[in-house]
C-alpha cells in the first residue's frame, strides 16, 4: 500500500501488505488479459475471492462466465470442479457418496465434486430443489453431512454459481432465502464492440498456441497468501460515520419510510443482517484492491447494488410498475444521504 505505517505496524509488515497487494494486482491483471471485456465479472470474481463468499452470476451464454473461474482457479494452488446442474442430478452426484467395500466389510466415503476449492454451479436454476439445498448447505456451514457423518470442507472455499437470464422453461428458481446465501449477484452485459474485437485477436492467438506448444504454467497464489490477504482486509480503517452509512443503508431498504413514503410502499422485504456484513466484507475488499487502508463511501455504493439486488424484495406492485431489486437499490442510494 502507498500509506505510510500505522503506528502499531513495523515496516516489515508494511512490506508484507504491499507484497500481498501486489500479487493480487497482479492476479488482477492476468485474468483482465484472459477475459476481455468483463472488467466487472474479473472484480467481483477477486472481491468474493477477498471476502469469503459465493458469486451468483447472471448473464446470457457465451459472456465468458466458465472462463473467468477457470481462469482465476488456474492462477491459484487449488483445485477445480465444474458442474452442469440439470434437473436429473442427484445430491449425491454434488456432495459424494458412500461404497461398500465387502472386501473389507465397510462402507468408504467417495467424495463429490463440492469438496473442491473451486466450484462452477452451471445453471444452478436447473437442478431440483434437493440438489440446490445441498450446495447451498455446504456453503453456508462449511461442512457435507452424508449419512451419519459430517466431512469439512476446505478453509478456502468458493462457489460460482451461474444462471441463464433466457430459456426458463423447465427451471427451478432460486427461493429468496437460498439467495442470501450469496456474497453477490452479478449481472453481465455483452462487450463493446473494441472488446468484440480484443476477443476475437485473442481467440485466435489461442487456437494458434494450442497448435504449437502447450501452455506455459502460470505463476500462482498459494492459499496462505489468499488467507494473509484477507486479513489485511479485515485490517482496513472504516470510518464510524462510513459505518453508520452503511447500516442506515440497510435499514432503509426494511422501512424506507422517513426517506420516501412511495419507496417503502415498494419494497415488500428488506435485507438482512447478512446483508450488511456482506456490504462490510465487499467495500473492505474493493478498497484494498484499491490500493488504500481505508473504506470510502464510493466504495460501499459501488458494490450496493451487486451485495443488495438480491436481497432487496419489490413488493407486488411495484414489480407490475417495472421494479425489480436493482431499480431499488439505485432508488435507496440517492435517497440515503452520504456522510
Amino acid at each position: 500500500m502507498n500509506a505510510p505505517p500505522l503506528p502499531h505496524e513495523t515496516p516489515g509488515e508494511t512490506a508484507d501488505t504491499s507484497a500481498l497487494h501486489a500479487a493480487f494486482i497482479g492476479l488482477r491483471d492476468a485474468l483482465s488479459a484472459r477475459i476481455v471485456g468483463q472488467s466487472h465479472l474479473v472484480e467481483r470474481l477477486l472481491i468474493a475471492l477477498l471476502a469469503d463468499g459465493h458469486l451468483l452470476v447472471e448473464g446470457a451464454p457465451g459472456l465468458a462466465k466458465t472462463t473467468a473461474i477457470r481462469a482465476l482457479a488456474a492462477r491459484l494452488e487449488t483445485d477445480f470442479a465444474r458442474v452442469q446442474f440439470t434437473p436429473d442430478l442427484l445430491p449425491a452426484d454434488l456432495t459424494g457418496t458412500e461404497i461398500w467395500r465387502p472386501q473389507e466389510g465397510r462402507f468408504e466415503f467417495v467424495p463429490g465434486p463440492i469438496f473442491h476449492p473451486i466450484l462452477l454451479a452451471d445453471e444452478i436454476n436447473r437442478a431440483p430443489a434437493k440438489v440446490q439445498s445441498a450446495l447451498l448447505e455446504a456453503m453456508g456451514e462449511r461442512q457435507v453431512t452424508v449419512g451419519r457423518h459430517t466431512y469439512a470442507l476446505p478453509s478456502l472455499f468458493l462457489v460460482m454459481a451461474t444462471q441463464n437470464p433466457i430459456e426458463q422453461e423447465g427451471t427451478f428458481p432460486l427461493p429468496e432465502a437460498q439467495l442470501d446465501r450469496f456474497l453477490m449477484h452479478v449481472r453481465i452485459g455483452y462487450p463493446q464492440a473494441d472488446a468484440e474485437a480484443e476477443i476475437l485477436r485473442l481467440a485466435r492467438e489461442s487456437a494458434r498456441d494450442a497448435l504449437a506448444t502447450p501452455d506455459a504454467v502460470p505463476e500462482r497464489l498459494s492459499v496462505e497468501t489468499v488467507m494473509a490477504a484477507r486479513r489485511a482486509v479485515l485490517d482496513l480503517h472504516l470510518a464510524p460515520t462510513l459505518e453508520r452509512y452503511l447500516i442506515e443503508l440497510v435499514l432503509a431498504s426494511r422501512d424506507a419510510r422517513r426517506y420516501d413514503a412511495a419507496l417503502a410502499q415498494r419494497i415488500a422485504w428488506g435485507a438482512s443482517p447478512r446483508g450488511s456484513i456482506a456490504l462490510e466484507r465487499c467495500a473492505r475488499a474493493r478498497a484494498w484492491l484499491a490500493g488504500r487502508d481505508y473504506v470510502t463511501p464510493d466504495d460501499v455504493r459501488a458494490v450496493a447494488p451487486d451485495v443488495l439486488r438480491h436481497r432487496i424484495l419489490p413488493s407486488y406492485e411495484a414489480t407490475a410498475e417495472g421494479w425489480d431489486g436493482e431499480r431499488l437499490v439505485h432508488a435507496l442510494l440517492d435517497k440515503v444521504p452520504l456522510p
